[in-house]
């Protein structure tokens, strides 16, 4: 008789504790429906399921990503963070200090990174001077005839084909030879929350939402609602997921490193106390605060974590080649290691998304991807807009990650692999290429989606 009242005790805890896990999360409420009870199954337009992303990512691409994003090839990062905001007059420039962007030390910068060219063995280069120099002898009299002066307008008309062949395939503006732009270490300005919010942080997002991302005729709001995603074609709810889940991730971010105390009012360390702040992330996520759309927002963070990662798998045989040169010999071998162990566990994922299934209407599906690539520069244009130096920095960096993933996915240069697991050309003519700003922006996007993934496991145990 004893034994029976213990089996029943404790299959009454277990109900109990499965009860408590999906209703007692944002506290023991009978109309409480937590998000992460409804943050689980198969992902909206992708054939995978969230505990195998939850798996693969906490176990094996986060630890990976944290250890690789440290190296200096990946923390320092070139942006302009001077450019005026092109849509409206920006007047709302945030004061809290915890917004401002700390310089970088010229010194700390690798010669590598400021185009300090790599170093030959000096037998290769006195064999290449001899050569160059008999290839002048041989040729010199013969083509100096030609007149190689190219005039200043002929210079501008190439610089308008250079541009516009770069509108045909980058989602964002590359520009790295930006006089204003400056290297910062992303290690000394991490992303958390500084405090910027209001008028100005909410026109930025209604701005992306409203007037960029494709919206069905009967939604009014800045968010749309999952239900009438349905009634969208493919493409547009990947856009749209793709800008919520980036959204969710930053949200994430915040409320994982959220200022718990300032040394102002306190008298603690410098730079405050950050850590993970419960009631911010019940705000931004709970149903009951969202009007149920919390939960649909957190898929869409799994979403475009699948897309990027099916980005880095798609451009893996080219990073493989890339050497990520700094000037530090065994640095650069290191980096280049971890790189390619961590391409290895990507390709590894037994579910990435299918971008194939994507742009296949002809002409009326080639409008349709212009339209796509036309509203995310147009994201991209609005994060000069953020009136916090920090929140700018992660945002362009993060925009521009997600371009380079859509880049990868579908400019059309390499659709697909030859047996020697080569990328060949179809409709372009030049050879597919990565600046480092894109590389750079490509891993550490994917870094910060990955770390939130990890983030939301933290609350789960927090909430528990």
């Amino acid at each position: 008789m004893y034994k029976f009242k213990s089996m029943i005790f404790l299959n009454m805890s277990v109900l109990l504790l499965v009860f408590t896990q999906c209703l007692g999360y944002f506290g023991v409420r009978e109309d409480s429906d937590d998000c992460f009870c409804q943050l689980q199954g198969s992902i909206d337009d992708c054939t995978c399921n969230v505990d195998t992303v939850d798996y693969f990512n906490n176990v094996k691409i986060y630890p990976r990503l944290r250890s690789l994003l440290t190296k200096d090839y990946f923390r320092f990062y070139k942006v302009n963070l001077k450019k005026n905001c092109p849509f409206w007059i920006d007047d709302s420039r945030c004061a809290i200090r915890y917004c401002h962007v700390e310089t970088c030390d010229e010194d700390l910068i690798p010669p590598g990174l400021k185009g300090e060219a790599k170093k030959e063995p000096s037998e290769q280069k006195e064999k290449d001077k001899y050569l160059q120099k008999s290839c002048d002898q041989d040729y010199n009299e013969e083509l100096s005839y030609l007149n190689t002066t190219i005039s200043a307008k002929i210079q501008k008309e190439f610089e308008l084909w250079r541009k516009y062949d770069d509108a045909q395939d980058n989602f964002c503006d590359i520009n790295e030879n930006d006089n204003d732009a400056e290297y910062v270490d992303l290690l000394l300005n991490p992303e958390r929350y500084t405090g910027y919010r209001g008028f100005s942080a909410h026109r930025i997002w209604n701005s992306i939402y409203m007037e960029n991302c494709f919206r069905p005729k009967s939604s009014l709001n800045a968010y749309i609602q999952s239900e009438k995603l349905s009634g969208m074609c493919l493409e547009k709810r990947v856009f749209y997921r793709t800008i919520s889940g980036l959204h969710s991730s930053i949200n994430i971010h915040l409320s994982a490193k959220y200022l718990l105390s300032d040394q102002s009012e306190l008298g603690l360390e410098e730079k405050g106390k950050w850590g993970h702040n419960l009631d911010e992330f019940k705000r931004r996520f709970s149903p009951e605060t969202t009007n149920g759309e919390g939960p649909n927002w957190l898929r869409n963070l799994y979403f475009v974590y699948l897309l990027e990662l099916r980005a880095l798998e798609k451009a893996s045989h080219y990073l493989e080649r890339e050497e990520f040169y700094t000037g530090n010999e065994s640095e650069d071998w290191d980096t280049k290691l971890a790189v390619t162990d961590l391409l290895n566990i990507v390709k590894k994922f037994p579910d990435h998304f299918n971008e194939n299934v994507m742009f296949n209407g002809g002409e009326q599906s080639q409008k349709l991807k212009n339209e796509f690539r036309q509203h995310f520069r147009n994201v991209s244009n609005i994060m000069d807009c953020v009136g916090c130096d920090k929140c700018k920095l992660w945002g362009k960096l993060q925009v521009q990650g997600l371009g380079t993933a859509l880049k990868i996915l579908f400019s059309g240069m390499f659709d697909r692999q030859t047996s020697s697991n080569l990328y060949i050309e179809s409709d372009y003519k030049k050879d597919f290429q990565l600046k480092r700003t894109e590389i750079v922006s490509l891993l550490n996007s994917i870094g910060r989606l990955s770390t939130s993934i990890y983030e939301l496991d933290e609350f789960r145990h927090i909430l528990r």
